[in-house]
């Protein structure tokens, strides 16, 4: 008989690629932090915080784990920056070993059920659970999983908080058997695929969405136009494309206030991230109508 695709396999070090697809706001870049044990995904209340695809990268003695943190799957906008998210989701279903899919405990709403049919059937499909501890009625979290066990031929089914360190320390060992025996794509130190520029600008991203009102982060998208070493320091400077022009001042806010507050959260950041110095420039431009224009899509470092 041919061997089960989805059957785990021998012993050997191991190493392969592991989707982290889920509808927005699930909570899919907090989990991939937690598993590299570093921040390479920007997080946010706020859903649609993650566009792009972002390898993480979890090394252990026999077995290297590759996270692909992908944007959540949109259901409701059809512009040309929500279809070039939702390419970098089956993209990344399409090219990898396992794929992890994350639902909320006690919600499977209609962007998850829209997921569903993307899941491949070739290949072992790990449910997790997440955020048990919002649920107040633990006696309700069985019917739940029962009922999410029908959905689909999980091979496993993974309860957990993503936010609990100790939670998402139990996901290596779950999935290390449905990874292919070979050797380590990347080196031991390694955490991510992208460069220390594309995590800059994701950064400055990430504080725009987390300091500003609903309207703003959806209508920003930010490229690094220089990052220079200097001895001990990095010399970064960015700039914060909107939509229109009444956005560039609520953004600056009274006095520039919050470009300010933007400015100095991501240079922590950035200095936590690369362990060295950081000087930070950070400007406000506008470019109308980026969000659904294809060309501007891919000078914004989008897959459009």
């Amino acid at each position: 008989m041919p061997a089960d695709p989805c059957a785990p396999a021998g012993a050997g070090f191991r190493a392969g690629v592991i989707a982290v697809v889920g509808r927005p706001n699930v909570g899919k870049s907090t989990l991939v932090n937690a598993l590299v044990g570093a921040k390479v995904s920007i997080v946010s209340s706020k859903p649609q915080t993650t566009r792009h695809r972002i390898l993480g990268v979890r090394t252990e003695a026999d077995a290297q784990f590759i996270f692909a943190d992908t944007p959540g799957f949109q259901t409701r906008y059809r512009n040309a920056l929500n279809q070039a998210m939702n390419k970098a989701v089956t993209q990344a279903l399409a090219e990898v070993d396992v794929v992890l899919w994350l639902v909320e405990a006690g919600r499977f709403t209609d962007a998850d059920q829209r997921i569903l049919p993307l899941l491949p059937r070739d290949r072992p499909v790990v449910l997790v659970v997440n955020k048990i501890d919002m649920v107040a009625d633990k006696a309700s979290l069985l019917p739940f999983l029962e009922s999410m066990s029908r959905q689909f031929a999980f091979a496993e089914i993974v309860p957990l908080c993503a936010e609990k360190e100790k939670d998402a320390a139990r996901l290596p060992a779950i999935l290390k058997p449905y990874l292919p025996e070979g050797e380590a794509w990347f080196g031991e130190d390694d955490i991510t695929d992208r460069s220390s520029r594309f995590l800059a600008a994701e950064i400055v991203r990430e504080k725009v969405f987390r300091l500003t009102g609903d309207e703003i982060p959806y209508a920003v998208a930010v490229t690094i136009e220089q990052f220079e070493e200097e001895g001990g320091l990095f010399r970064i400077g960015a700039v914060v494309w909107v939509e229109r022009e009444t956005h560039k001042p609520m953004l600056l806010g009274r006095g520039g206030e919050h470009i300010k507050r933007i400015a100095t959260e991501a240079r922590q950041d950035m200095e936590k991230l690369f362990d060295r110095k950081v000087f930070l420039n950070v400007w406000v431009k506008v470019k109308g109508g980026w969000a659904d224009d294809a060309r501007l899509i891919r000078q914004f470092g989008y897959d459009a």
